[in-house]
């Protein structure tokens, strides 16, 4: 995983998009507030993408690749902003566009966006516990 540094965290403004990356996928979310005195970010999930295959290099597969799961009516998150980095429009742009076509995000249901949200965090926090 690709750890933002702690000193760019600070940085984060509100409304940016943020990516925090465990595997082979990545959390899009929206910071809402950075809480510079815990250093924790309150951000809320966009989407999660994920690669077909284990792989480090999710830029290497085009957005169409990508299994996307929209997460934009899921609840926020508090969490370590040293495990986050801002997000590139040129990756986040592709993505979001497909968000808006029902046909391209992943979700049999609305449950398993966010079962596999859950199972995403889950992960992230058992690699990252010192984070924590």
């Amino acid at each position: 995983m690709k750890q933002g540094s702690l000193g760019s965290a600070y940085q984060f403004q509100t409304r940016q998009i943020v990516c925090l990356e465990h595997e082979n996928t990545r959390l899009y979310t929206e910071v809402i507030q950075v809480v510079t005195s815990r250093q924790v970010c309150w951000v809320r999930p966009l989407m999660l993408a994920i690669s077909p295959i284990e792989s480090d290099s999710l830029p290497t597969f085009s957005p169409q690749q990508l299994n996307l799961y929209d997460l934009r009516q899921g609840a926020d998150l508090l969490w370590p902003t040293s495990l986050f980095r801002l997000a590139l429009d040129t990756e986040v742009i592709p993505l979001l566009v497909q968000l808006d076509d029902p046909s391209k995000v992943q979700q049999a249901n609305p449950s398993e966006a966010h079962q596999q949200l859950s199972g995403f965090v889950r992960k992230v926090w058992q690699a990252y516990k010192s984070a924590f």
